[in-house]
């Protein structure tokens, strides 16, 4: 490696390029967004008077106690407001430390997104159960060769049998881990053995997640455990049960029914709403009801419909996490993330919005009213207080799907002429990076190998691998900038300094408004990073699906270990996760099992646990010296992003891979030598 080139990519900090690329931000807006499609809707609505989360955001001041995580209402006698050092207030009125409320008030964030994954991946392998007994019309099992490998890992017999019969035993196995109540996940045998053998000495390997949950919220609960350190045991099991149970079930079971995502292209922002066309938006988590949607809408019927009441067309688009799942499969396009469903009905052409299960705010509702959008939900677990309710199960998913379709095309013509504001910008973005399909790339299909990630990481052209993940939300901070600055920002410093980001959920999409998901953002790269892009053909950040899919995260980082050279733990690997605006419970949870499975994860803005000096101490620096991963919290995107690099370059230290490293030109002797 050249002198020029190791300066680059494993020197000293590179500052981020400035590629010219300026959004004329609605004046007034500025500390809000740094979205000019947002920007210009929001200007609009607040003109019009419609309330939206941006602006009460802006008016709601958060209670301070609550922030820092030290207010205590699990009883009548509170909710007691503690104040560390104040004597006479640094106590609850049942004698309750700050250490011990603030464990609790973290382990029931953990408990909650637990729960919210938890349900997701049994609804999964309830549809699958539905499929293998054809009771779920319109489903059908896409992908046999990983209907195959589930079954032979957990000992499912393939001989002689049908794929439904395979895979009613697949379901059945996934439904029973959530029920489970001794034992271990079937899934954490996809750990390295040195992490397994970590997580029994720290006794957190989970049994089932519906004990897993239903304990930590016993163990959070007034008069029980008193003892933070032992608490955290059980908020430890309760989100490993999160990764390696709930959400890897929800992913490999949706692979097998859905399709194993690879590459496909679609389009961000708000621009991919088209004004002549039938625009219905899709929202939420669980993609099962919006799979039998798009396939529904690619049909002539369906166009003809739309044609029918005066549109060029149907048009499919997604806002947060179904929308992920959609475009890594289906390539359809996302509106927007978290933080843009109620301004996606801002624009005036959104002429029905479907809504499943998480993320969903109430505020939808009341926007509703102001435009001609008929909102639906489709879940029983998530209705909205005056909003159409259309009942589906796997029964009546198909015609449910085909009935939604048809509502949204008849409302077309119930469009206001005044209220059209439509937007232009708009990104094109390449997403579906599936373990499967980054195991193909960098192997081939006779070699799919992790090998060529690890070999770039030890000659030092990737300088290491950062998961970008969570939530975006209208929260913002002149100070430090909106946050989206702050995803973006971080991960194009991030590759600048020849890291590679693979990307899920909110996060994701706020990269593709941005043009980071493309192999173009290449141009962006560090020379080291920018030569391996160039060599496989992909881009610098992946797409690699909605955030139950961070489970394949987790195992494409066991599989660097497995692949070997770079550590025997993922403790030791040059990695490190991030949530640079994080919002939900279930960005807790999700940060928990990655600090359990030995990764360093940096948090935007604090956690909920600076009230006590002692537990942030604990979680911050002691508990690295359990895991050998840790959390970090930072204000500022540049910190974090300094904060990665240096525990990167701390772990190639560590390895001994942070100086010049040889390239070897092999012979056919030594080519006859390797290892297959």
């Amino acid at each position: 490696m050249s002198d020029e080139k190791r300066q680059s990519s494993m020197g000293d900090v590179t500052e981020v390029k400035d590629l010219g690329v300026q959004c004329d931000v609605v004046p007034g807006l500025e500390g809000l967004t740094s979205c000019a499609a947002t920007s210009q809707i929001l200007a609009r609505m607040q003109d019009d008077q419609i309330s939206t989360a941006w602006d009460r955001q802006n008016t709601m001041k958060p209670c301070p106690i609550g922030a820092a995580g030290v207010c205590c209402n699990t009883c009548k006698m509170g909710p007691c407001r503690l104040i560390e050092g104040k004597e006479g207030k640094d106590r609850g009125v049942c004698g309750v430390t700050i250490e011990t409320v603030v464990a609790r008030q973290f382990g029931k964030f953990v408990a909650a997104g637990t729960a919210c994954h938890s349900d997701h991946g049994r609804e999964v392998a309830e549809l699958m159960i539905a499929v293998s007994e054809e009771k779920a019309p319109g489903y059908r099992i896409k992908d046999t060769i990983k209907l195959y490998a589930l079954a032979e890992e957990w000992g499912i017999e393939l001989e002689g049998r049908s794929d439904l019969e395979i895979g009613g035993d697949v379901g059945r196995k996934a439904l029973a881990e959530f029920s489970n109540q001794h034992g271990e996940g079937a899934f954490i045998s996809r750990a390295p053995a040195k992490r397994i053998e970590k997580w029994r000495e720290m006794g957190i390997i989970p049994r089932g997640n519906d004990r897993e949950v239903v304990e930590l919220m016993h163990r959070t609960n007034q008069g029980m455990d008193q003892q933070y350190k032992n608490l955290m045991k059980q908020v430890s099991r309760t989100a490993m049960a999160d990764g390696w149970i709930g959400s890897m079930v929800a992913t490999e079971l949706q692979d097998i029914i859905f399709g194993t995502p690879a590459p496909a292209t679609g389009e961000v922002n708000l621009g991919v709403l088209e004004p002549d066309y039938v625009n219905l938006v899709f929202h939420g988590h669980e993609p099962s009801v919006t799979e039998l949607m798009v396939e529904y809408s690619l049909t002539p019927e369906v166009q003809a419909k739309a044609e029918a009441v005066g549109a060029k067309g149907f048009n499919m688009a997604g806002i947060c996490c179904t929308a992920n799942e959609q475009m890594v499969r289906h390539g359809v396009s996302i509106a927007g993330s978290y933080s843009a469903q109620e301004v996606v009905m801002g624009t005036g052409i959104v002429d029905g919005m479907v809504v499943d299960v998480q993320c969903v705010i109430e505020g939808l509702g009341e926007v509703a009213k102001h435009y001609h959008t008929k909102l639906l939900t489709t879940s029983p677990k998530a209705m909205i207080e005056g909003v159409q309710h259309v009942e589906t199960d796997h029964s009546n998913a198909q015609e449910q799907a085909k009935a939604i379709v048809d509502m949204v095309i008849e409302n077309f013509k119930n469009r206001d002429p005044s209220k059209i504001n439509p937007v232009k910008d708009k990104m094109p973005a390449v997403a579906g990076y599936s373990f499967e399909y980054i195991k193909y790339m960098l192997g081939g299909k006779f070699r799919a190998s992790f090998r060529p990630l690890n070999d770039a990481i030890i000659d030092g052209r990737i300088r290491g691998v950062a998961a970008v993940v969570g939530c975006d939300t209208p929260v913002t901070n002149n100070k430090e900038g909106t946050s989206e600055a702050a995803h973006v920002e971080l991960v194009k410093k991030l590759i600048a300094n020849d890291v590679l980001v693979v990307q899920t959920g909110c996060s994701a999409t706020v990269s593709g408004k941005a043009g980071l998901l493309t192999p173009e953002a290449m141009e962006m790269a560090g020379p080291g990073l920018r030569s391996i892009c160039e060599a496989v053909g992909i881009g610098p950040v992946l797409h690699a699906g909605a955030c139950v899919d961070n489970s394949r995260i987790l195992v494409a980082l066991a599989e660097m270990v497995h692949e070997g050279g770079i550590g025997e733990d993922i403790d030791e690997l040059p990695v490190a996760g991030a949530a640079p605006d994080w919002m939900d419970a279930k960005a807790i949870a999700i940060g928990q099992y990655f600090v359990d499975y030995g990764v360093y994860v940096a948090f935007r803005p604090t956690l909920p646990v600076t009230g006590s000096t002692e537990f942030q101490k604990y979680i911050f620096e002691d508990y690295e010296q359990i895991s050998g991963g840790k959390w970090a919290q930072f204000d500022k995107w540049e910190d974090m992003a300094d904060g990665m690099l240096a525990h990167i370059d701390k772990k190639r230290e560590a390895l001994g891979i942070n100086g010049e490293q040889e390239r070897v030109l092999y012979d056919m002797e030594m080519r006859r030598d390797l290892e297959v």
